[in-house]
């Protein structure tokens, strides 16, 4: 027996590296959220929170319910979640269309929130983990046709809906998530060329359409040339692009960045890893990346080692669906694609991003224990029962 067919069918525990490398970004996201939150600033003035402890506090007991809900994540079994993956779609799509009833909160000129105790809920976060464990069971099912047209499009009719829902709210960047995370996995599911390619032209003019809308249109050009506007639309990147460079390789001190004082918008949440690299330098906010990058490697070789599909594709579906969000950030924040809202992974303040990451985590740390696969499973069963039957015809013990 070989190493690899070893470590499928022998079930061992939860991969440690993935845990400590979770961990870390965690406790580095609790330790820069209470940096930047730790001095009470105009925005905060303006939104009545007088204790410089309100995000500090908040994202703990957040943390608190996201272990509460990856460990009860961790012992479902993922079987029973790709069979029920339908309803958790269902149920997303309604927790996504509550949002535009008198429960949906609006911020920023988008309502993508339900009003929760102690917090708020972005249903969309939901619907990406739904999504990818739908997509694992539907495209690893015996009657799935890689080159049947009609059963690809399915899921593909199935985005279109929640991304008109998502646009309706709007969130562009949300939408733009989804479909990546569709197509690619039906890309791994080995869904024809042809069909990805004729999916990946037809979407090209809608996404143009919607990018030419007035404020997605001057954030485009503002990126190019975020100084032009620096005082305008170029303002976020310009700020993000300035505590980068106070900091400098070794960075200005923990707690002592300049831009956090209102200069840096949404510095808790989209723009954290710019506090990052202001307080704790280029090597710490390298660190940050690397993490994210062993993430991946560690998610994608969990995924290698699965011998069966759904397990396969859905440990591929999370490594995409948290590490795709830590890409856009980190090239958002240096300038490299125009300016999106997304929360930085584990790091960011956002309770909904937070709870759904640490349940998709759980899921892999599940995949990761290595059970055994089923041909393996139903072998001995029939062994067993061949045993049983001798034993009770012939008297024969097991």
């Amino acid at each position: 027996m070989t190493g690899r067919q070893q470590n499928l069918i022998e079930e061992g525990g939860p991969d440690k590296v993935l845990i400590l490398t979770v961990a870390a970004l965690v406790f580095l996201g609790v330790l820069m959220i209470y940096s930047s939150t730790s001095v009470i600033t105009y925005a905060m003035q303006k939104k009545q929170i007088t204790t410089p402890l309100f995000y500090f506090k908040r994202h703990v007991l957040t943390i608190i319910l996201a272990l509460a809900a990856g460990f009860a994540a961790y012992k479902a079994k993922p079987d029973l979640l790709g069979k029920f993956s339908p309803l958790l779609l269902i149920g997303s799509m309604a927790l996504l269309l509550l949002v535009f009833t008198r429960f949906g909160i609006s911020a920023g000129g988008a309502r993508r929130w339900l009003r929760l105790w102690p917090s708020t809920f972005q249903p969309s976060e939901l619907v990406k983990l739904s999504m990818v464990i739908f997509l694992a069971w539907y495209l690893s099912r015996d009657f799935f046709r890689p080159d049947n047209f009609r059963l690809f499009l399915l899921p593909v009719a199935i985005m279109a809906v929640f991304a008109a829902v998502f646009m309706k709210q709007p969130d562009f960047g949300g939408t733009l998530t989804l479909g990546f995370i569709t197509i690619s996995m039906l890309f791994l599911a080995g869904a024809r060329l042809q069909y990805l390619g004729g999916l990946v032209l037809l979407l090209l003019p809608a996404i143009y359409h919607l990018a030419h809308k007035p404020y997605r249109w001057r954030r485009i050009v503002s990126f190019l040339n975020p100084w032009a506007d620096a005082r305008g639309e170029g303002f976020q990147l310009a700020q993000s692009l300035i505590a980068l460079g106070r900091g400098g390789l070794g960075g200005v001190g923990l707690g002592r960045s300049m831009q956090k004082l209102s200069f840096l918008p949404e510095m808790h949440t989209d723009f954290i890893f710019s506090i990052i690299g202001e307080e704790l330098g280029f090597f710490a906010a390298g660190a940050v990346v690397a993490a994210f990058c062993v993430f991946f490697l560690k998610s994608v070789r969990i995924a290698n080692r699965m011998s069966e599909k759904y397990h396969y594709l859905l440990a591929y579906g999370i490594a995409l669906m948290i590490a795709l969000p830590a890409i856009v950030n980190f090239c958002v924040v240096t300038g490299l694609l125009p300016t999106k809202g997304l929360p930085l992974p584990f790091i960011s303040y956002g309770g909904s991003s937070l709870i759904v990451n640490f349940m998709a985590v759980g899921i892999l740390l599940r995949l990761s224990k290595g059970e055994p696969p089923r041909q393996v499973k139903d072998r001995l069963r029939e062994i067993i029962d061949k045993k049983k039957a001798r034993r009770n015809v012939y008297g024969v013990g097991l």
